[in-house]
C-alpha cells in the first residue's frame, strides 16, 4: 500500500492580513493534488485561513502550530484541544525545535501533548531531529530515538501520527542535508518504528522532511524511498510554495 504524501506549511510567527489575503488566493489555485497539505497559521490567524480555503475552492487544510496539554480552565494563554476542535481545527504539530530550545519544551512535555491530540482524534505531526554539535558528535541516531521514544511513549496506534524529522541545524539557515542524509535519517525512524512497533506500522507511517526545503531542492528527495513529504518553512510563505506541495508522489 502506497504512503500519502503530506505537505505541510509552517507560517511561524508570520504573516498580516494583507499578505496572507494575497498569498492564499495563490494557494486556492491549486484544485487537485495527490497529497495531503496542510497550512499552520499562527493562532490569530486560523479563522482568516481557513475561511479563504473553504471559500476559495481549494483543497488546502488548516493545522495548528502548537497546543497545549492542558483542557479547558485556568490556563492563561493555552489554546486547547476542545478550542481548535470548536474551529475545526484537527491537526497540529507538537515538538517542533522551536518550541523545545526557546520554551523549554522537553519530552514529557511533548508526549503529554502528543497524548492528548490523539484522545481528541487530532492527526499529529511528531517534530524530532538533532543539533549540529549533536551530529558532529556522532549523536543523531541517539537523539532521533531518544525522541520517538519518549514522545510516543503509551501511545499504541500510529494512524494518525506523521513524524517529521527536521535536522535542527537545517532549519532556516540555508543548509539542507543531502538526499543521501536525510535518506539514512529516515530509513532509521521507519527501523526504530518497527522495533517500537511492528513492521506493518514503520511502512505506513509517513515521515516528512523539513529544514530549509524549497521548490529547487526538494525535487531529488521526492526520490528516496523514505521521505513520504515535508514540513516546509519560509518557503510556504510563497506562491511557489504550491511547486513544492505538486513534487512528491506516493511511496510504494
Amino acid at each position: 500500500m502506497g504512503r500519502k504524501p503530506f505537505i505541510g506549511g509552517n507560517f511561524k510567527s508570520n504573516g498580516t492580513i494583507e499578505s496572507l489575503t494575497s498569498l492564499i488566493n495563490s494557494f486556492n489555485e491549486l484544485k487537485t493534488c495527490s497529497s495531503d497539505v496542510y497550512i499552520f497559521p499562527s493562532f490569530i490567524h486560523i479563522p482568516l485561513v481557513q475561511n479563504m480555503l473553504e471559500n476559495g475552492g481549494g483543497i488546502m487544510k488548516v493545522g495548528s502550530q502548537n497546543v497545549s496539554s492542558t483542557g479547558n480552565g485556568a490556563y492563561t494563554g493555552e489554546v486547547n484541544c476542545e478550542m481548535l476542535k470548536d474551529m475545526n481545527v484537527n491537526c497540529t504539530l507538537i515538538g517542533h525545535s522551536e518550541r523545545r530550545q526557546y520554551y523549554n519544551e522537553t519530552d514529557q512535555i511533548v508526549n503529554s501533548k502528543v497524548i492528548r491530540s490523539l484522545e481528541h482524534r487530532f492527526t499529529v505531526v511528531l517534530c524530532i531531529g538533532e543539533s549540529l554539535q549533536e551530529r558532529e558528535s556522532g549523536k543523531t541516531n541517539e537523539v532521533i530515538k531518544r525522541q520517538l521514544v519518549e514522545g510516543l511513549r503509551n501511545v499504541c496506534d500510529l494512524s494518525s501520527v506523521v513524524i517529521a524529522y527536521e535536522p535542527i541545524w537545517a532549519i532556516g539557515t540555508g543548509i539542507v542535508a543531502t538526499p543521501d542524509q536525510a535518506q539514512e535519517a529516515h530509513r532509521f525512524i521507519r527501523d526504530c518504528i518497527m522495533g517500537m512497533y511492528d513492521k506493518k506500522t514503520s511502512e505506513s507511517i509517513r515521515i516528512i522532511y523539513g529544514g530549509s526545503v524549497t521548490p529547487e531542492n526538494c525535487k531529488a528527495m521526492t526520490l528516496c524511498q523514505d521521505i513520504d513529504g515535508f514540513l516546509v518553512g519560509g518557503a510556504s510563505l510563497k506562491p511557489s510554495f504550491i511547486e513544492i506541495v505538486n513534487s512528491p508522489t506516493v511511496q510504494t
